[in-house]
């Protein structure tokens, strides 16, 4: 493989740094000299399977709160566009559209993922390049071609090795800034832009994609499930304003006053600088796709391998008269881990309402105290039984949830900073300790849906997601044809992009009452 590693520091002095010198106009022409490059096979495949991942996601979600209000604001520009929305007929304005699906995609929080110098849900960038694509009725090819190159750029700003990446989230910065890049370039790639229309749509994306990680903090809330429709939103007015010729914030990384500058390390260091590691598109195909993982559970991603280990042990736990597992054996519960899970979605957040069953599911989908318990306590975790709990079962969670510690180790530590892709693992070792002085201890580096895990996911596991969230949702005939169409999508044109939605032909989704200023009245 064919690849620089780029210095990227702020300028000393406004207009120090050349156009061709600066990150975004970097970006910009991997993504618009990939427009005529042939696309790798396996990467192709990926980005099937991530539509698919996409369209389960989204319907497994159709019916939440705010899914349904983003819905609603889409629902009432019917007609004005010919974007889709996940289950519904008709066609809608691409705004509007890429804003519902993007909502959708993230609110189970059981999209993509990707983790390195910064986390990331690469599949963010899928919702507004479908709406665009839709509505400007190119062909499939190009359609795969910009999610391709979304997912290129996203993760080599999130860091590929040997010290690349760009840390957001050290500076309380929300990782919309990079999704924003990625979706940015894949709709500049994907349109055939120019490279200095790619280059203002990145300036302009980034620069408007700034927001804290508040939206992460004590009583979550919806923004954190609408930051990728906000994000789809920003990217897309980019590129459209880009393509009239109008010129974005720049050098939207580097300047004296931008992003390193005054949110990340140059606030304190005027020297600091970043590395990001970008492929000779010439020469080399895109395939950062390829790194990134699917999320087999509906729960933050340092969790994902916890939650198969919890699974895993449970079989090994006591067992009462009844031949059922006996949690009120369970003395303690330890789990080793690395900084980000235990500080984060562990003990060491400090937060009560992580170990509170009634805490609202933003919450709970970032504890690991839960999620750990709720498998012994259930023996599965699914997107909405694991969350859906009795009185009774809350009590006994509550008393299991508080028995839990998180520790920092380590070891676990740097595997999660490994430089080495193939050794990189963000799991833990796990402790059960019982009443009767037994100790049961397992780890676990992966979750098994990992390409590098126990079971790595193939097309067949997607699919099989698919089935599982749209139950009574979809019609089996209706969930084949759009199985069919993305398998085939690169042989798709036109106005066909239509038909790469998925319609809940068995319900009519719910739309919201009509009192905010957008719903349809």
């Amino acid at each position: 493989m064919s690849s620089t590693i780029y210095n990227v520091q702020a300028e000393k002095q406004s207009g120090d740094l050349a156009q061709q010198d600066q990150l975004a106009w970097r970006l910009a022409h991997l993504a618009t000299a990939s427009h005529s490059m042939p696309l790798d096979s396996d990467a192709i495949e990926m980005a099937k399977n991530r539509i698919i991942d996409n369209a389960a996601i989204a319907l497994g979600a159709a019916n939440e709160h705010a899914v349904v209000i983003a819905r609603g604001e889409a629902s009432s520009l019917e007609g004005a566009g010919s974007s889709t929305i996940w289950g519904l007929k008709g066609h809608f304005h691409p705004l509007s559209a890429a804003f519902a699906n993007a909502v959708a995609v993230r609110f189970l929080d059981n999209d993509d993922t990707y983790l390195a110098a910064e986390y990331s849900h690469p599949d963010d960038n899928i919702s507004p390049i479908i709406a665009v694509a839709q509505q400007l009725n190119v062909s499939g090819e190009d359609l795969l071609r910009g999610i391709i190159v979304a997912y290129e750029v996203h993760v080599a700003l999130v860091g590929t090795g040997n010290g690349t990446g760009i840390c957001l989230h050290k500076h309380k910065v929300d990782h919309m800034t990079h999704i924003a890049a990625g979706t940015a370039a894949g709709i500049s790639s994907m349109l055939g832009l120019t490279t200095e229309q790619a280059y203002h749509s990145i300036n302009f994306a980034v620069h408007n994609a700034i927001s804290s990680r508040q939206s992460r903090k004590g009583d979550i809330g919806a923004q954190k499930e609408f930051v990728p429709g906000f994000s789809a939103e920003i990217a897309i007015k980019a590129v459209h304003h880009a393509m009239h010729g109008l010129k974005g914030p720049n050098p939207v990384y580097e300047g004296v006053d931008s992003i390193i500058r005054r949110f990340l390390d140059g606030k304190d260091d005027d020297n600091a600088s970043y590395k990001v590691e970008l492929i000779d598109s010439k020469s080399t195909p895109m395939t950062n796709i390829l790194k990134t993982y699917p999320k087999q559970h509906a729960f933050e991603y340092q969790g994902q391998a916890i939650i198969d280990l919890a699974l895993q042990m449970r079989d090994k736990l006591p067992r009462n008269i009844a031949g059922q597992v006996d949690l009120n054996e369970i003395q303690s519960i330890v789990l080793q881990t690395s900084h980000h899970t235990h500080h984060v979605i562990g003990t060491d957040a400090n937060d009560p309402q992580k170990i509170d069953p009634d805490a609202p599911r933003g919450t709970l989908d970032h504890s690991i105290m839960f999620a750990i318990s709720r498998c012994l306590q259930t023996g599965e975790f699914h997107k909405d039984r694991s969350y859906q709990m009795t009185t009774d079962e809350k009590a006994q969670l509550g008393e299991l949830m508080q028995k839990i510690e998180t520790q920092f180790d380590q070891r676990w530590e740097d595997l999660y900073h490994h430089q080495d892709p193939n050794i990189q693992a963000y799991g833990g070792r796990l402790i059960i300790n019982t009443k009767n002085g037994d100790s049961i201890a397992d780890e676990k580096t992966r979750a098994n849906a990992h390409p590098g895990g126990d079971s790595p996911w193939q097309r067949e596991d997607y699919i099989n997601k698919l089935e599982d969230y749209t139950e009574k949702l979809v019609s089996d005939s209706e969930r084949q044809r759009f199985i069919e169409i993305v398998s085939n999508l690169e042989t798709l044109s036109g106005g066909q992009l239509s038909q790469v939605n998925l319609i809940t032909d068995l319900v009519s989704l719910d739309l919201p009452n009509g009192s905010g200023i957008l719903d349809i009245r």
